[in-house]
């Protein structure tokens, strides 16, 4: 049996309080690694309650919360010092955090595509541009885009250029950041039944299921083990790739 053993490493998951991101934390740690969860700070607290509990079974020494709104560099910049002061070293960063707000092009606000973009592009890039020169060499930065990159779904202009966005910042950073032994890739999901994959009407979904040659939605471990992998050292030739788990939808 091979056994992925992160102990020893830190990792930052944006918006790792609930779906994708809290079952992303879970994993990492599960394998040894020391864990911060990152999330934005709302007035009623919901976020940070959310983020809390993703640890509530979790060693505190190797475990923490970080607010940061990715959409601000400063913030972002603030939090990956907090983790190192904390932690002494960061080796991952998972780049999750992610919103939507769904509306064809015609009807679209000028605001609907920029919070879309600042939080699902610019956020990526905040994250990756702060640790670029302070992750471990031989460090890993797994960016979370979509299958809605590929396919292009009715009424997400703003998402899907936002994640197709972030398919082209994996590439290119792969690149940059190869002397050093750090890989970047990309995970894009098909449908997930997480709390916003919940969002999409039930009529749509029992639409798109018919276009899932497996037959079903997929399950947010099966994302965070991509992600387990592609942060381990059986990954380590892998750079620059984005990793569809889609249960085989092509549009």
């Amino acid at each position: 049996m091979i056994a992925i053993d992160l102990t020893g490493k830190t990792a930052i998951v944006t918006g790792g309080g609930q779906g994708l991101g809290r079952a992303t934390v879970r994993r990492l740690y599960d394998a040894g690694a020391s864990v911060v969860v990152n999330y934005f700070e709302d007035a009623q607290g919901v976020n940070r309650a959310r983020a809390e509990e993703t640890l509530s079974a979790m060693d505190s020494e190797r475990a923490a919360v970080l607010a940061a709104d990715v959409r601000s560099a400063a913030a972002v910049e603030r939090m990956v010092d907090q983790t190192i002061d904390r932690f002494s070293s960061l080796d991952i960063l998972v780049n999750n955090a992610g919103v939507i707000r769904d509306r064809t092009v015609k009807k679209m606000s000028a605001d609907e595509w920029q919070e879309v973009i600042d939080t699902n592009l610019t956020g990526v890039f905040h994250a990756c541009r702060a640790v670029a020169k302070r992750l471990a060499d031989g460090g890993r930065i797994i960016n979370l885009a979509s299958i809605a990159a590929v396919v292009g779904f009715f009424g997400q202009g703003n998402y899907a250029a936002a994640k197709a966005g972030v398919v082209g910042l994996t590439k290119v950073l792969s690149r940059e950041l190869a002397k050093r032994r750090i890989t970047v890739n990309a995970v894009a999901p098909g449908v997930v039944l997480t709390e916003m994959g919940k969002t999409i009407p039930e009529q749509v979904r029992a639409e798109m299921l018919k276009s899932i040659p497996l037959g079903r939605f997929g399950e947010p471990d099966e994302i965070a083990g991509v992600v387990l992998f592609l942060c381990s050292d059986l990954a380590s030739y892998i750079t620059g790739q984005t990793v569809h788990v889609n249960g085989g939808w092509w549009g």
